[in-house]
């Protein structure tokens, strides 16, 4: 069985698919996968991912506000307590730091960070990070805010293996997306070689980055199978190995703790 450690299941254009969601989640039950995890990225979406979460006990949901989400009033860490609290959300994010999409003065962004880490400590719940060309302050910042006490995951992962490293040695773990499948990420499935398998969890973060054969289309959470098949041909190892062990490391990171 099969996990899909990072979706966003409330961005899916379901009218452009011509289905409903719940034939998207039936499609990703039939096709293996067992688990969702629908990751939020602003607050007013709160309410909608909770309640896709509460209708499938096949998904869990995060809470959090993307490092390029605007708002006017930045959460507190009391308030992002608060709206962790439901025993359907398991992780704290996606946050993090993101300087291609942003530029200025971003000290903003690294307090709004800050923000979710001491909100993941307090709340015993592993942090979903995003960084994109910020690797070298995204991982000072985790380190100088204790992060590794709680952990988490590296979502949607497209750095190099220094930085995969410094990672695993804060507590995290490494999930790959469909960007492993594309021709021009030889960087990248090199790093997917080396990351101890222990230490991987695979995601499809639909609607963005489906994998090969569908890259270009609307992502979807079946299509982590492709995923998995990609990183098993990539290790050599069978697609039941990859399965179980992603599948595995999911569950010990986001629900030993509970």
């Amino acid at each position: 069985m099969l996990v899909d450690s990072h979706c966003h299941l409330n961005l899916i254009d379901y009218k452009a698919l011509g289905v409903e969601m719940d034939a998207v989640i039936e499609a990703a039950l039939k096709n293996g996968v067992e688990h969702m995890l629908c990751v939020g990225t602003t607050l007013h979406d709160v309410d909608t991912i909770l309640a896709i979460a509460n209708s499938n006990a096949h998904i869990s949901a995060s809470v959090g506000l993307h490092p390029n989400e605007p708002i006017e009033v930045e959460p507190s860490i009391e308030h992002l307590i608060v709206l962790v609290a439901d025993p359907k959300v398991i992780g704290v994010g996606e946050t993090g730091l993101d300087y291609y999409r942003s530029s200025g003065d971003l000290s903003w962004q690294k307090e709004r960070f800050s923000n979710h880490i001491h909100a993941a400590k307090a709340s015993h719940k592993p942090l979903i990070v995003h960084t994109r060309e910020a690797k070298k302050d995204t991982l000072d910042i985790l380190k100088a805010e204790g992060a590794d006490t709680i952990g988490g995951v590296m979502h949607c992962f497209t750095e190099d293996w220094e930085t995969a490293k410094k990672a695993l040695d804060l507590n995290f773990y490494i999930s790959f997306s469909g960007i492993l499948t594309f021709k021009n990420a030889v960087e990248l499935q090199a790093v997917a070689k080396l990351v101890p398998i222990d230490r991987i969890l695979i995601e499809t973060d639909s609607p963005y980055l489906a994998p090969i054969p569908y890259r270009g289309k609307i992502n979807q959470p079946r299509y982590v199978k492709q995923v998995a098949e990609f990183m098993a041909q990539l290790r050599n190892i069978s697609f039941e190995e990859v399965a179980m062990k992603t599948t595995e490391n999911f569950y010990r990171l986001f629900f030993a703790q509970k």
